[in-house]
């Protein structure tokens, strides 16, 4: 830290909880500069990602890994449970820029197994303020519950998580954002997918949407293969 910086009294990273990651930050950035010398000029050049990611806030779920791609070739957006309402101007602003200025081809609502707040809506928990967020979630339970219920208890949770997955992707493909993308030709496809913490796999599940026509059909289809694939014979 600069002689200036500390004589006005900020505090030195290097010298106060924050120092293990500075130090990782350091050391990362100096690897990445030998192994690939390009790397930061070319993310400084360009954002021209062709993937938007939709995923779930949760710490253990890092998209460009997942994906094996580098950072600015997706642009991400996070929340708990990866919910898309039609009234959250946070995510629907994030969608419109990902579409409409960076042009990406897919967007990827990707839920994950394991995942803390389905589990809460699943059991009806409370856990605070994100309860209203997680209303949505128990919403989705509500009105696939006669099918939820026919299959093992233990694997309620992954069938919900795989559910609300293909329920935000239809709540994507249901937004004006793409609704006039795909009414001006572009080319766009909205997928729903799940992650496994267990073993780091991606997991399609079978509704990709490039256009408005049949795509409640299609999200409706791929639910009953859902429950299907999970209901005892």
């Amino acid at each position: 830290m600069s002689d200036d910086i500390r004589s006005a009294g900020v505090p030195d990273p290097l010298q106060g909880p924050c120092a293990e990651i500075f130090e990782r930050n350091r050391a990362w950035a100096s690897e990445m500069r030998l192994e690939r010398p390009d790397f930061f000029t070319r993310l400084l050049a360009q954002q021209a990602p062709k993937w938007m990611w939709i995923g779930c806030s949760d710490s253990r779920v890092p998209a460009n890994q997942v994906m094996g791609l580098d950072p600015g070739e997706v642009f991400v957006h996070r929340n708990v449970a990866n919910v898309i309402a039609h009234s959250d101007l946070n995510a629907l602003s994030t969608l419109q820029y990902a579409v409409e200025r960076l042009k990406v081809e897919h967007v990827t609502v990707t839920g994950h197994y394991g995942c803390a707040g389905v589990g809460a809506a699943l059991r009806g928990e409370r856990v605070g303020l994100a309860d209203n967020w997680l209303r949505q979630i128990q919403n989705i339970r509500d009105r696939y519950w006669e099918g939820m219920s026919k299959v093992v208890e233990a694997e309620r949770a992954d069938l919900l998580c795989e559910i609300n997955s293909l329920t935000q992707a239809l709540h994507v493909a249901q937004s004006t954002v793409v609704l006039d993308a795909w009414a001006a030709g572009q080319q766009l496809t909205i997928h729903a997918w799940v992650y496994g913490l267990q073993d780091g796999l991606l997991h399609d599940l079978g509704l990709s949407l490039s256009s408005p026509e049949g795509m409640e059909r299609q999200y409706d289809q791929a639910v009953v293969r859902a429950i299907a694939r999970r209901t005892p014979a």
